[in-house]
């Protein structure tokens, strides 16, 4: 029998439809990736907050056996007498949070760049300016640009 090139039904997508299929899903994945990295910075944001949470701790138990604050946030000062497992740092570059000790050990000022504006923590947060700590929000601890100062005292 003899069928025309017209009637003939063959199987497969033509190549506009995968043109299409191609580009939804291009689409779909660039939405996706860019929520994700939103994710990413949040967490990395919350990370530091709750860093500078245990590293507070860990002065505080610090002062209680030394009446006063350490010079430095350092191994030998916090982690070898077993006031924090390891010394915190930054989840980005992996420095040390920047700390200043003030009025002779009876003070400190500890601080964390944020990456977000809108983090909640720079809504209580101390924004003094030290040593080592900038702590107006909108200029970095540090002078960093695009980030965001979280900084605390005792």
């Amino acid at each position: 029998m003899f069928y025309s090139r017209s009637t003939e039904r063959r199987g497969g997508f033509t190549l506009i439809e995968l043109l299409v299929v191609i580009a939804i899903i291009g689409i779909l994945s660039a939405v996706v990736l860019a929520s994700l990295n939103t994710a990413r910075q949040k967490s990395r944001d919350a990370k530091r907050v709750a860093d500078v949470k245990q590293l507070q701790l860990a002065l505080e138990l610090y002062f209680d056996d030394n009446s006063s604050y350490p010079s430095a946030l350092s191994v030998a000062n916090l982690v070898t007498p077993g006031y924090i497992p390891a010394l915190a740092t930054d989840p980005t570059d992996g420095t040390v949070y920047p700390y200043t000790q003030l009025s002779s050990g009876a003070d400190y000022h500890l601080g964390a760049s944020l990456e977000a504006s809108g983090h909640v923590a720079l809504d209580s947060d101390v924004d003094a300016t030290s040593t080592n700590v900038d702590g107006p929000d909108a200029d970095g601890c540090g002078n960093q640009a695009n980030r965001y100062c979280y900084d605390v005292k005792p």
